[in-house]
């Protein structure tokens, strides 16, 4: 049997992300995983940790160890039970792991106790893995419910004495059980003098929740109090709890019974439980904030610049690093356009400064009135529009930054631009985008010393990091695979000892060659589009060779090359692809066999591929079959066309799976030749790797050099009009310096 993993634990560590506690995290070492599995309501993970036991972890967070969970399990326990007059039934809602139980019972007063829970899995797991929280659960006292903690609220009316409601973190589900409705049905549930405990959350991180918390349930119960416990392994080692009573006047801050057999628990601590901290305090009796201000909202406080408007153009993947890096101004307000609202606002969520728009880029009059309320306009949407969204731009005088090459469309603006007095800064995302920059500064310095550049090479490849590229072709879909495909298609031209050479796009792959950048990787390069003016962007008129190209893995194109030999690239319909033929069968129709079977395809495959040899033609047919086009399953066409229907099964079987990364490899080689005509070999190489649970390498690299260069239009530090590229040290430079301050920039070798 394979070993247990989780996402959530790489390299023996286990990390606790969550939205709820942004820009921190629980981190512990995990000795092995004991369970994993996918119950009908969250994901539930059981490790056995170094320091701390056993871990129960449901959706990413830890609920309870075995070495800190008492402080827990009995403040939220006796805070309400100690201080009750004579509780006899208790309910407790949530708390699968049985420790709250486990507490209610060292209350001799307590007659009946009922465990009502959602997930049965939770129950099941904590019996198995955390056996001295769950024993008490088989008491003759308690009864467990397996169901809904509202259903079964609204079922039983006036019939606890106390309600202890053990919640997981107010997201998803769980919000719920932080509202009012719910804290109605709890009141509802009580006896005349009952009371209630709740999850309340964290002071250091959620201190804005507690006081909504606070005074929704103090118009609901005569008594409503916060009370905290200390617990290493919760967020920022601190959470409270909301403790309420029906009863006016009830005191809930002072035990009336002694509780036995405690480990955190006592009365003098029970008292002090409600004494917070002077800003917890402040905020929430008296409603002054006291809490430090820094970073933006420092910022925003100390305010001077004037507000700037900014259109962000498409919500694709590389926006959100770009939107992120923009709102740290606080001068700036964003507003994110896309074709559905939903989208726009997605992309915009938790976003400060920001709103999101619904726009149709082909409404002419509906882009022009958009981009006429904003000062800078990014446009991130296909490069087909960027003509349209500049032409926008001049008429009302906006700035313009896109990620993508100065098509002649766009360069034919240049005259009316210059006119407008505004900046259309182009290609200043990952490529093109930092490789100029770096390209610029090597350069630049050679010539300054007296070299010169004999020959350039730069490759750059986003590709799935090496631990995730296990399929047929090596790589794996972070943007339109249809893009991805056609690009393999585009003719490529470049400069080789003096010599150009135009390669057709039927026979770019044939051109893939090995190249070394590193013994971790066996990576092959081809080139990309027209590498032959950047011998003049680039000012290196002494440069014999200039070639600009792609990376991917080896066998990469190889495949890539037999799927356009079969036809798998046509984007021409086809109007025999219908609906209700396999796969086979589709194939059949393409390479004309007289049947579907598959040692018939397969010969007609190894008859027009011509492989080298019988282990690459295994390689591909086994790599042809793992997509599915011997199959018998039935086919859905896209579009009418295999392209397209190839597009939509790859999307499937390549897309990025939950904890995988992506890579970005981009290398400039530059061979030079000094004055007294030694020779050096120098490179510039950039390895960047996504964040399972933040953005990928590729958002990152094309998404934050467009923020940048954006901010330094918005502040006039590139104020001449015309229509730019980042070719010089004057606009590479400012990018460059600020790049590097965030902590992207290549590694500079003599090789």
């Amino acid at each position: 049997m394979a070993p247990l993993t989780h996402p959530a634990i790489q390299d023996c560590w286990f990390r606790e992300i969550s939205s709820q506690w942004p820009g921190q995290a629980m981190t512990l070492k995990v000795n092995k995983i004991l369970h994993t599995e996918k119950s009908l309501y969250q994901d539930v993970l059981v490790f056995e940790s170094e320091t701390y036991g056993n871990v129960l972890v449901l959706d990413g967070v830890i609920q309870c160890t075995e070495r800190d969970e008492f402080s827990y399990q009995e403040m939220i326990a006796h805070l309400p039970l100690a201080s009750h007059p004579n509780p006899k039934k208790v309910l407790v809602i949530g708390g699968g792991d049985g420790g709250v139980v486990r507490e209610v019972l060292k209350h001799d007063t307590v007659e009946h106790v009922v465990l009502c829970d959602i997930d049965e899995a939770v129950i099941r797991v904590s019996k198995i893995y955390l056996p001295h929280m769950s024993a008490l659960l088989e008491s003759p006292k308690v009864t467990v419910y397996v169901g809904d903690g509202f259903k079964f609220l609204a079922d039983n009316e006036s019939t606890y004495d106390v309600i202890i409601t053990d919640s997981s973190d107010p997201v998803g589900p769980a919000e719920s059980l932080f509202q009012k409705p719910y804290f109605q049905l709890l009141h509802d549930a009580l006896t005349p003098g009952g009371h209630i405990s709740t999850q309340g959350e964290c002071l250091w991180l959620h201190l804005d929740l507690i006081k909504g918390l606070q005074t929704m349930t103090r118009s609901l119960f005569a008594v409503s109090e916060y009370a905290y416990t200390t617990i290493p392994t919760y967020p920022s080692g601190q959470i409270g709890f909301i403790v309420c009573a029906k009863a006016p006047g009830r005191d809930l801050k002072t035990p009336v019974r002694e509780v036995k057999d405690t480990r955190y628990y006592n009365a003098a601590l029970h008292t002090s439980a409600f004494n917070l901290p002077e800003f917890a305090r402040a905020l929430l009796e008296d409603g002054k904030d006291l809490r430090p201000k820094f970073g933006r909202e420092a910022a925003v406080l100390a305010q001077t610049k004037p507000t700037k408007k900014v259109l962000l153009l498409g919500s694709g993947f590389v926006a959100r690093p770009c939107a992120e890096y923009v709102v740290r101004d606080p001068s700036n307000q964003l507003t994110i356009a896309c074709r559905t609202l939903k989208s726009a606002q997605a992309l915009g969520a938790d976003l400060p400064s920001t709103t999101g728009i619904s726009l149709d880029v082909n409404d002419t009059a509906a882009l022009e009135a958009a981009v006429a309320e904003h000062d800078l306009v990014i446009s991130l949407i296909p490069y087909t529009y960027h003509a349209a969204v500049i032409k926008a731009a001049i008429k009302a005088k906006t700035n313009v930054v896109t990620t993508s090459y100065i098509s002649p469309a766009m360069r034919e603006l240049d005259a009316e631009v210059k006119a407008a007095g505004i900046v259309v800064l182009n290609e200043i995302g990952l490529d093109p985008g930092i490789d100029h920059l770096y390209a610029i500064k090597t350069i630049d310095a050679v010539h300054a010393q007296g070299g010169k550049i004999k020959q350039f090479h730069s490759y750059c490849g986003g590709l799935p990091a090496p631990e995730c590229s296990g399929n047929p072709l090596g790589y794996k879909f972070s943007w339109s695979s249809r893009g991805v495909l056609l690009a393999l298609l585009n003719s490529a031209s470049y400069l080789a000892e003096g010599k150009r050479l135009d390669i057709s796009g039927q026979e770019l792959m044939g051109y893939a060659k090995s190249y070394f950048i590193s013994p971790a990787f066996a990576f092959v390069a081809y080139p990309n589009r027209d590498s032959v003016p950047f011998k003049e962007y680039y000012n290196i008129p002494e440069a014999e060779t200039v070639v600009r190209g792609t990376l991917r893995y080896q066998g990469f194109p190889e495949f890539i090359k037999a799927l356009v030999q079969l036809g798998w690239l046509d984007a021409s319909e086809k109007e025999w692809l219908k609906e209700g033929l396999t796969w086979a069968q589709v194939m059949q129709n393409t390479l004309g066999t007289n049947d579907a079977n598959e040692s018939t395809l397969v010969a007609k495959v190894k008859g027009i591929c011509n492989f080298p040899n019988d282990s690459e033609a295994n390689r591909i047919i086994s790599g042809l079959r793992w997509i599915g086009l011997f199959s018998s399953e039935p086919v859905t066409p896209r579009a009418g066309n295999l392209l397209d229907t190839l597009c939509a099964q790859l999307e499937t079987l390549m897309k990025y799976e939950q904890g995988e990364r992506d890579l970005v490899m981009l290398q400039h080689k530059f061979f030079v030749e000094w004055a007294d005509g030694t020779e050096q070999i120098l490179t510039s190489t950039l390895e960047a790797y996504g964040s399972p649970n933040g953005h990928s390498a590729m958002a990152l690299t094309v998404g934050l050099p467009c923020g940048i260069a954006t901010q330094l239009v918005l502040d006039g530090v590139f104020s001449t009009p015309g229509v730019h590229a980042p070719y010089s040290k004057e606009i590479c430079d400012p990018i460059r310096i600020i790049l590097e301050q965030e902590g992207l920039g290549l590694v500079e070798k003599v090789l």
